[in-house]
């Protein structure tokens, strides 16, 4: 399996910005897909999931509102939209695959190499 995440960047407070992770090497369509962050100091953070089918999404409280998990399957390609970014977001971003406990991950899943984004003030 490979991952590989873009569309990372430095912006100001307010701003927006969308994420791209292309995957290989799994059956995509099937796929149950998760964005995660980490920031400077903290532990790795899941943000948002979204099933094979797309057809519902998931997020924790402190993006709820301002970022959209999306999929295109016919290109194994699995987005993350943010907006109203603040200076909170700041963080490293993988996608990877769900997990089965979002809120205490026991087992660090497979990643791409991650995005950086920077909030600003």
């Amino acid at each position: 399996v490979q991952l590989q995440e873009s569309g990372g960047g430095s912006v100001q407070s307010g701003g927006s910005l969308r994420l791209s992770c292309a995957a290989s090497g799994l059956t995509f369509s099937s796929a149950a897909m998760s964005w995660f962050r980490q920031a400077p100091g903290k532990g790795f953070e899941w943000v948002a999931a979204i099933p094979g089918g797309g057809r519902s999404t998931y997020y924790t409280d402190s993006v709820k509102g301002r970022f959209t998990i999306s999929r295109d399957n016919a290109k194994n390609i699995v987005y993350l939209q943010l907006n109203s970014l603040k200076i909170e977001d700041t963080a490293m971003y993988y996608c990877g695959r769900d997990v089965p406990d979002r809120t205490r991950i026991q087992t660090r899943p497979l990643t791409g190499q991650g995005t950086q984004v920077t909030v600003s003030s």
